[in-house]
């Protein structure tokens, strides 16, 4: 109690003392006024009037002063108390749509509060409050789900659609805000597509084994004729003969499916750079025709040109566009060989748009095919096409070639009525 007294009585003391010190620190001011009353008492003014005008500047300096600190803790903001934090949902959902994967919003009860836009385009609309399992009957997704809600770990799993068309996603659920929120805690359910890394994935497998494929024929016969000439057949000059005519055929083979592999290995390297300059078509297609002429006669097969009078340019590199129409035009005369002409067409519509269209008038492709020709190593007839000495590269070089010239190449094909290959820049 003692102390308690004593602490108070110190308080008042060094209240006192503060005061005290405010009132002296305005000493100017207290200054001013003596000086203000002396003058009054100089210039004739009763001593009473000059002590009472002293006394009133003292008492308003000190009422100055003395207020300061109350003053001061007046204007001093009021403290706030922290009230409960904001739901994050909304700016949640707001984030969400600006993003363009499917994402779901779930609940600790695995029920769905909302999708974005993204979601809604690919999954399409679902209705609030609706358990995960009503559309996702997946045992590993509702398995990876429910242990994210239980530990709040983060997890997915690669996941398939098969419906309305086959698609793979890498499926993974984690949550927002761990600690949770007034007493909820949401889970972000996210589909990232990687159907076309799967599909590249087994190009890339399909490729390999084509490639290792095609060259191991032309290398197994190489091997048995080498055998065939250092053993029975050594000392038959006929055989001997005939059997280095195969092997320089089957080299040739080899030599072709290889400058093919390079060169898409090349295309592939630069796909993404285009043409920068401009090149006339007609020239290009003057060339490759006069180069495959001496095939064309061999086939018993005429190639003809269509051409305009006015000059027609597009943005293009020239070797790569007389590869494109050699392949063309050779595949043409080949495949085509029965309809004895070859019709090749440049013109430029109305549009702006530039077409060059290789028509034969051979047995046609069936409409099977047609969508899978520009893959590699494909082809509607494997003994025919490498009866013809061909690598099955041809026409993804073509595609590769037109893709970087920001082209298409659009086939039409009939039955008994030929082909036509159009080239559209």
């Amino acid at each position: 109690m003692r102390s308690a007294q004593h602490a108070m009585s110190d308080d008042k003391s060094d209240g006192w003392r503060n005061d005290l010190r405010r009132v002296l620190a305005a000493w100017v001011y207290i200054l001013a006024a003596a000086v203000l009353a002396i003058s009054a008492w100089a210039t004739g003014a009763a001593t009473g009037y000059a002590v009472i005008l002293f006394v009133l500047l003292f008492l308003m300096v000190v009422f100055r002063q003395l207020p300061a600190e109350e003053e001061q803790a007046a204007a001093a903001p009021p403290l706030e108390l922290p009230g409960p934090p904001a739901d994050p949902l909304p700016l949640i959902l707001a984030s969400l749509d600006a993003l363009d994967m499917p994402i779901f919003v779930l609940n600790a009860e695995a029920e769905l509060i909302d999708q974005n836009g993204a979601a809604e385009a690919v999954f399409g609309a679902f209705a609030a409050g609706l358990h995960v399992s009503t559309r996702w009957r997946s045992p590993g997704i509702l398995d990876m789900i429910r242990e994210t809600i239980e530990t709040g770990a983060p997890n997915q799993i690669e996941h398939s659609e098969r419906l309305p068309s086959e698609r793979v996603y890498i499926v993974r659920v984690a949550p927002v805000d761990p600690q949770g929120i007034r007493g909820a805690t949401y889970f972000l359910l996210s589909f990232r597509d990687i159907s076309e890394l799967r599909r590249l994935d087994r190009m890339r497998s399909d490729f390999v084994a084509n490639a290792s494929h095609e060259l191991r024929t032309p290398l197994a016969s190489l091997r048995g004729f080498i055998e065939t000439m250092q053993g029975p057949a050594r000392d038959d000059a006929k055989a001997k003969d005939r059997f280095l005519a195969i092997m320089l055929d089957q080299a040739n083979r080899m030599s072709r499916l290889v400058d093919d592999l390079l060169s898409l290995s090349r295309l592939e390297l630069k796909a993404h750079l285009p043409p920068d300059q401009k090149v006339e078509l007609a020239p290009i297609l003057g060339h490759v025709r006069d180069s495959l002429t001496p095939l064309a006669a061999d086939l018993g097969v005429e190639i003809r040109l269509d051409l305009p009078d006015d000059k027609v340019e597009v943005m293009g590199e020239r070797d790569e566009l007389v590869q494109v129409f050699e392949n063309l035009i050779e595949n043409a005369c080949k495949y085509g060989q029965d309809g004895k002409v070859v019709d090749v067409v440049l013109r430029r519509d109305a549009g702006g748009a530039t077409e060059v269209s290789v028509r034969d008038h051979g047995p046609g492709i069936p409409a099977e095919h047609v969508p899978r020709l520009t893959e590699r190593f494909y082809r509607v007839n494997v003994e025919d096409s490498r009866s013809k000495k061909g690598t099955g590269l041809g026409l993804a070089i073509v595609k590769h070639i037109l893709t970087r010239h920001r082209a298409r190449l659009i086939v039409k094909s009939d039955l008994g009525a030929g082909s036509v290959f159009t080239v559209r820049f």
